[in-house]
């Protein structure tokens, strides 16, 4: 062996060991961090749900005649931001540690193409994440820049909310085993259906290709801690300012978006449908939205149109990945989650 090719087989050897490290890192923090925000705590929910039949209040305030004001905005940003602001702060930091552990390379084999396979297992690798829309969202963003396809991608952000395995839990002990099975036959159509579809919109707006990135990381010479710290204060900047904003004026018009008067019918679906899909809410709070909406006189149409809805994407999560994803499949994605929310009214309407 020559002295050259020693010295590439040193440095081959040497890089693999430091890869295999990052992803070990990378999957300790990620299962440290969801035991803690979300398996242990929904694992406890889930026995007080068994017994009460109740996960807690609706984060929504119940004067549903209450004009904007900022006094409601900044309730409702209190309310949720307490909810949320842990799993937020794990979703930042694995969307960034995304961008520098995770080698781009297998990121690329695994969930970069734009066949149904890599969209299936980018929806499989959503369920042990358990995240609301907004806290998957910059994880959504980091496996973008990261080679990880359309499709897959948006498997992933998808699947964290619609087809949570603890919310499914919760709301078959809460609401019943009919709101159940009909969240996961339009959940899996949304998350697997649509997330597919969407790579069509992605032709020509691709990432750089693996082998670039590559290239590039392995002659920067910046160290570790410097390149992480680079990502975290992009992600920080290109999501959190939109974030927030776009809670605080959600939160202003809260008591005004859900009429909850009109009812039943298919004009309430259609509105609910449509609200659903903008409006912000942590993990699981659909489920005793609906109980109160319900107790209030709504329909089962519009409250299976909630029941999809509501958890899918919102007006802030699509704000946090308008750069990651091109703007036609981001509103192919809006519009398919209110026509299948529709969907879900009219069945809902029909069997529960």
């Amino acid at each position: 062996m020559t002295s050259s090719n020693s010295e590439h087989f040193h440095s081959a050897r040497s890089f693999n060991r430091k890869t295999v490290f990052f992803v070990i890192l990378f999957l300790i923090i990620a299962i440290a961090g969801l035991s803690y925000v979300k398996w242990w705590p929904y694992y406890e929910k889930a026995l007080k749900s068994a017994t009460s039949h109740s996960i807690g209040s609706p984060i929504l305030g119940p004067d549903t005649a209450a004009a904007p004001s900022l006094g409601a905005a900044a309730d409702y940003a209190l309310a949720y931001f307490k909810s949320v602001w842990k799993a937020a702060v794990l979703g930042i930091l694995l969307g960034s540690l995304v961008q520098v552990l995770l080698p781009a390379q297998w990121l690329y084999k695994v969930l970069g193409s734009s066949r149904f396979k890599s969209t299936f297992l980018g929806g499989v690798a959503s369920l042990p994440g358990m995240m609301c829309t907004c806290c998957a969202a910059p994880i959504a963003a980091g496996l973008r820049k990261r080679n990880v396809s359309v499709g897959a991608s948006l498997a992933f952000w998808i699947g964290n909310p619609v087809l949570n395995p603890a919310t499914l839990i919760f709301m078959t002990f809460v609401l019943s085993w009919k709101f159940t099975l009909l969240r996961l036959m339009f959940g899996i159509l949304m998350t697997f259906g649509v997330s597919y579809l969407a790579n069509r919109f992605a032709r020509g707006k691709e990432v750089p290709a693996p082998a670039a990135i590559e290239a590039a990381e392995s002659k920067d010479e910046t160290p570790f801690a410097l390149r992480w710290l680079k990502s975290l204060g992009l992600m920080i900047l290109n999501v959190v300012p939109a974030y927030l904003l776009s809670v605080l004026v959600l939160g202003a018009f809260q008591n005004t978006l859900f009429p909850v008067e009109l009812g039943g019918g298919f004009l309430a679906i259609l509105v609910f449908a449509i609200v659903g899909t903008l409006f912000v809410i942590p993990t699981a709070a659909e489920i005793p939205i609906i109980q109160s909406f319900t107790a209030l006189g709504l329909g089962a149409g519009p409250a299976a149109a909630l029941l999809l809805t509501l958890p899918a994407v919102s007006l802030p999560s699509m704000l946090m990945v308008a750069r990651s994803f091109p703007r036609k499949a981001l509103l192919f994605v809006f519009a398919s989650v209110v026509v299948i929310g529709i969907a879900a009214g009219i069945v809902g309407g029909l069997v529960l």
